[in-house]
């Protein structure tokens, strides 16, 4: 199933990625804990292989692209 992501341009997506970013350790059980990424922004394009995401960090604009494949789920809010 393919998605039409046009249908939600313009509007805030929360995505969480498929890849673990970064590894830190329990302290308590000295295991390894997998930290999960989302990227968060505006949905203002999308692309045969990728979103391409609007969002503010520390008072600046930054596009943020997304390739289909690193996406394991999306939320969609209508803000």
């Amino acid at each position: 199933m393919r998605i039409d992501w046009t249908e939600y341009l313009n509007q805030t997506l929360n995505v969480t990625m498929n890849e673990n970013y970064g590894m830190t350790v329990d302290p308590k059980s000295e295991q390894p804990i997998y930290e999960i990424v989302f990227k968060t922004g505006r949905l203002v394009n999308a692309f045969d292989d990728g979103l391409l995401l609007e969002a503010e960090r520390e008072g600046r604009l930054i596009k943020i692209f997304v390739p289909y494949d690193s996406i394991k789920c999306v939320e969609v809010f209508d803000i």
